[in-house]
């Protein structure tokens, strides 16, 4: 009976384990279930992302990136609601994580405690102030009318009449508030309003302003002075809320936006340029833009269209632009006339005629960059003694070339003063001297017509070429000569040996270019 009664327990024990464990597994199972979102798979690194704003949590993504859009649309979405907070600080973090299951936060219940954040922070960040944005340059001021004033300033620096006015209007364009600077002629707007019953009466009159008597617009029609003003940056006015220590003073601000910086701007080389007309041309010295530049070695460095020069220049954040009607009067030369004769090379020209200069009176748009010109356009002028021009005639046929008539060989004497190698030989050198063993091949440097071959005395064995340019080229201490007088030779056509017969310290080539009968520097001309 105990046997039996222990029998039935183990069973019952047996049993109620089995349901135990059934018990255990659904109910996992359920709670499984219940989390929200599960995941029955592990994705591979971090796939839960928290995110903090201004150090304080705001939820759960599955996409880190995402995180900044969220961030840019909560600001938005709070500036179209106060108008303000375009440029208040709002610091994101993020922090990810690999987790088994789980799933974040629904984006609009993440985007709206980021509003609720960027929200408390305007009212607990500060006062309401001003951001004025120049490019990438910001300055924070404590009023619109800090704002203008600072503007104005600028305008006023060049505008001593007081006619421009700086405005500020709401960017219609942006989805934010954002406002822009504008300058406006103030003087011109009250003239346009004062005008407009005078010219209704002009027009019924006949009178429709100053003309001569052939409709033209005379000097007289000009009013000259400033007549358009403006800025060259980039510039967006939001309003904020900011600490008070965030925000600058007027003095300062004026200083910072308006006084002359050193500032590296990069200067693209183009067709022509060269080293000493760009430093004319941005007003740096050469050996101040050599010393910026790696890719410059020195002075004479050869620019390549295309290549980026980094040149320091003195400018404000904040530049000015304006349009000036000025009247002048200067003494001018007419443009050379060039007259083409075919028949000559191009390293021939004549002079046919003088130049004398002309006197003329102008009236032109002078376009200035801060206290820098930058272009210039003539809108009337008058000449009242006209410019005689220059005439050149000229050639157009391209010279021929000249190469080195030996391969090889060792530059033993250059052109001019010299010490006599030798007895009777020459301390002013007509030419160049190439050490050469005897027999190396001697070539035509240019294609023309032999005009000496054989004994020149001090020479050796010489040969002689007329060339079509009138040129003549020479060659001397030949240990033999291979071409003879009234012959036809191409470019590069054997026509010697090199020796060293004549008055020589031991074989070379002897060369001479010869230009209108005077001895040249062969190395200047050679290919």
């Amino acid at each position: 009976m105990i046997y039996n009664l222990m029998k039935r327990k183990k069973r019952y024990h047996k049993k109620y384990k089995f349901t135990y464990i059934k018990i255990t597994v659904s109910t996992l199972f359920l709670c499984m279930l219940a989390v929200k979102g599960y995941s029955p798979f592990r994705q591979e690194g971090d796939n839960l992302f928290r995110l903090w704003v201004n150090g304080r949590e705001v939820g759960t993504l599955g996409d880190a990136d995402r995180a900044e859009e969220l961030l840019v649309q909560a600001r938005r979405n709070v500036a179209v609601m106060s108008d303000e907070l375009v440029f208040l600080e709002a610091e994101l973090s993020v922090e990810g994580e690999e987790v088994l299951w789980g799933a974040p936060d629904r984006e609009e219940e993440v985007l709206r405690n980021m509003q609720s954040v960027l929200e408390n922070a305007v009212r607990d960040n500060g006062s309401r102030s001003y951001s004025l944005k120049i490019n990438e340059n910001v300055v924070n001021l404590s009023s619109l009318e800090e704002v203008k004033r600072l503007l104005q300033t600028a305008i006023d620096k060049y505008d001593s009449e007081g006619k421009f006015v700086v405005e500020l209007v709401r960017d219609t364009g942006r989805d934010v508030p954002v406002m822009i600077a504008r300058v406006a002629d103030g003087s011109r707007q009250e003239a346009e309003q004062a005008s407009l019953g005078a010219g209704i009466q002009a027009f019924f009159s006949g009178d429709m302003g100053r003309q001569d008597v052939e409709g033209r617009i005379t000097f007289e029609d000009y009013g000259l002075g400033i007549r358009e003003m403006g800025f060259s940056e980039e510039i967006e006015i939001a309003e904020s809320y900011l600490p008070e220590g965030r925000l600058t003073p007027f003095g300062e601000a004026v200083d910072m936006v308006l006084k002359e910086q050193d500032t590296p701007v990069v200067y693209e080389v183009a067709a022509g340029d060269v080293l000493s007309e760009i430093a004319i041309k941005v007003d740096v010295p050469m050996d101040k833009i050599v010393e910026m530049n790696d890719i410059l070695e020195d002075e004479n460095s050869i620019l390549h269209i295309g290549d980026e020069l980094v040149i320091t220049v003195p400018r404000p954040q904040l530049s000015v632009t304006r349009v000036e009607e000025k009247y002048y009067e200067e003494i001018y030369e007419a443009d050379i006339v060039y007259i083409d004769n075919d028949s000559w090379y191009t390293t021939k020209t004549e002079v046919l005629r003088q130049p004398s200069a002309g006197f003329r009176k102008i009236i032109a748009d002078v376009y200035y960059e801060n206290d820098k010109e930058v272009d210039r356009q003539i809108l009337k002028e008058e000449i009242v003694m006209e410019a005689v021009a220059k005439v050149v005639e000229r050639g157009t046929k391209v010279p021929p070339t000249y190469i080195k008539p030996v391969s090889g060989g060792r530059l033993t004497s250059g052109f001019g003063g010299r010490t006599a190698p030798v007895a009777g030989a020459s301390t002013n050198h007509k030419g160049v001297d190439w050490a050469v063993p005897t027999g190396t091949a001697v070539y035509a440097s240019c294609g023309g017509t032999v005009s000496k071959a054989g004994w020149g005395s001090g020479y050796g064995y010489v040969v002689y070429i007329e060339h079509e340019d009138g040129r003549q080229t020479r060659y001397g201490h030949l240990s033999k000569v291979q071409v003879k007088v009234g012959q036809k030779v191409r470019q590069g056509e054997k026509i010697a040996l090199s020796g060293s017969t004549g008055n020589v310290s031991g074989p070379h080539l002897h060369f001479e270019i010869l230009i209108n009968g005077s001895q040249v520097n062969p190395l200047n001309h050679l290919n």
